[in-house]
């Protein structure tokens, strides 16, 4: 993994600064797994509908988070599509479990609006070299 202020410098290259900000809040909520991060901000922003974004490949990984079920529990979510990930994560443990509370692609715009687990997969074309083609550029982490 890349430096945290290479990887933040990518994602606010990435961000439009409105409705999605890149931070560095860890550091200071002072949190070091996500479940602890998604609690702290609902703590110091309750008025704010967060939705959680990450990418396919978390989601293939999530049952092997700390406290993954709390998690999905806390916000909404969205799943990016990431080549070669995204067909195993459509069929993996967490997306199996969580298929009930699967919706449509074409609601993630009202994810901030639903009580979890709500959640997406979104879709977009899928592009294999575009992580590459960012980290490249040095958009990337």
């Amino acid at each position: 993994m890349a430096p945290l202020a290479r990887r933040l410098a990518s994602a606010r290259r990435i961000a439009d600064g409105h409705r999605i900000i890149a931070t560095d809040i860890e550091r200071a909520l002072a949190t070091r797994y996500t479940h602890d991060t998604l609690r702290a901000l609902q703590r110091r922003f309750p008025r704010v509908r967060f939705v959680w974004l990450m990418g396919a490949d978390n989601l293939l990984q999530l049952p092997r988070w700390r406290r993954w079920r709390a998690i999905v529990q806390q916000m909404p979510f969205a799943v990016f599509p990431r080549p070669p990930y995204t067909r195993r994560a459509r069929a993996s443990l967490a997306a199996r479990r969580l298929r009930p509370w699967q919706r449509p692609a074409r609601e993630a715009e009202l994810l901030a609006n639903l009580p979890p687990p709500a959640w997406v997969i979104l879709e977009m074309r899928e592009d294999p070299h575009a992580a590459t083609n960012l980290r490249n550029r040095g958009a990337g982490p």
